[in-house]
C-alpha cells in the first residue's frame, strides 16, 4: 500500500535537510514554491510540514516562515545532557581531558556502526566534570565515512552535536538511550577517581541523524554519588 502523498513530500523534505540543500539556521521556501515544485497542493505540503514540525524538525516563526532548526551549543547541552544534581538542578559538564584516535571498533560497536571490526573507527574519549568533581568518561564512536573527524585535530567543542551539524551537516535529531548500573572497569575507576569495582552509571546513547541513519554511539560511565539521570516524559 503506497503511504499517504504528504509523508512522501514530508520524505522529499528530510532527505533535502539532511543532504544540506536546506540548510541549518535557513528558511524552507514557502509553501506555495514548494508546492508548485513538487506538484501537489499547498495542503498536503502544509500537513507534511505539519508533522515535521510536531517532531521538532522543522521551526516555525510567525511572520517569518519555516525554519530548519540550527544546534546551538545551549540546545544541544540542554536537550541531550540528562545528568542533574540531587536537587534537580540541570549540569554542564566540563572538559578535563580529551584523546581522538581512530582504531578499530570491539565488536559491540562495530555492530552498532554497521561496520567491519577491521575498519578503521573514530573513538572520542573524553573525562569531564560536573560541579568541579571529575565525574564522567565517556566513549563517542564514529564511521569516518560519515563524520571524519581528525585524530590530530583541535580540541573539540563541549556540544559535539553542534560540531557534526556546523562541521558536516550532521544534525542529530533523535537519541535513544539505554541505563544501568555497573561495576567500574579498571580504566573507568582510574579515570574518575573511584574504586575499581565501584557502583557507576552505564549510559549507552544511540545517536540518529535526519535521514534516520546512526550517526554515532557512545558510551558514558557517571558517578553516582550526588548525581542522577533526569527523564521527563509527556
Amino acid at each position: 500500500m503506497p503511504k499517504p502523498l504528504y509523508l512522501q513530500i514530508r520524505e522529499t523534505l528530510l532527505a533535502r535537510m539532511a543532504d544540506g540543500t536546506f540548510r541549518p539556521g535557513q528558511p524552507l521556501p514557502s509553501e506555495f514554491a514548494l508546492a508548485k515544485e513538487l506538484d501537489v497542493s499547498q495542503g498536503t505540503v502544509r500537513k507534511a510540514l505539519d508533522t515535521l514540525a510536531n517532531d521538532n524538525l522543522v521551526m516555525r516563526r510567525q511572520g517569518l516562515g519555516t525554519f530548519v532548526p540550527e544546534t546551538t551549543t545551549e540546545r544541544a547541552l540542554f536537550q541531550f545532557f540528562r545528568l542533574t544534581g540531587t536537587n534537580g538542578e540541570s549540569l554542564i559538564p566540563e572538559p578535563v581531558s580529551e584523546e581522538i584516535s581512530r582504531r578499530p571498533a570491539p565488536k559491540r560497536i562495530a555492530q552498532r556502526l554497521e561496520i567491519s571490526t577491521s575498519a578503521p573507527a573514530v573513538r572520542i574519549r573524553r573525562v569531564r566534570a560536573l560541579n568541579g568533581v571529575t565525574s564522567t568518561l565517556e566513549d563517542v564512536w564514529l564511521d569516518p565515512k560519515h563524520l571524519p573527524l581528525p585524530a590530530d585535530g583541535q580540541p573539540l567543542p563541549n556540544a559535539l552535536y553542534t560540531h557534526y551539524q556546523r562541521s558536516y551537516s550532521v544534525s542529530i535529531v533523535r537519541a535513544e538511550d539505554f541505563i544501568s548500573a555497573v561495576a567500574a572497569p579498571d580504566h573507568v575507576a582510574e579515570a574518575i577517581g573511584i574504586p575499581v569495582g565501584g557502583p557507576v552509571l552505564l549510559v549507552r546513547r544511540d545517536a540518529f541523524d535526519l535521514s534516520g541513519r546512526l550517526a554515532e554511539t557512545r558510551e558514558s560511565y557517571f558517578r553516582t554519588d550526588g548525581f542522577g539521570y533526569s527523564v521527563t516524559l509527556r
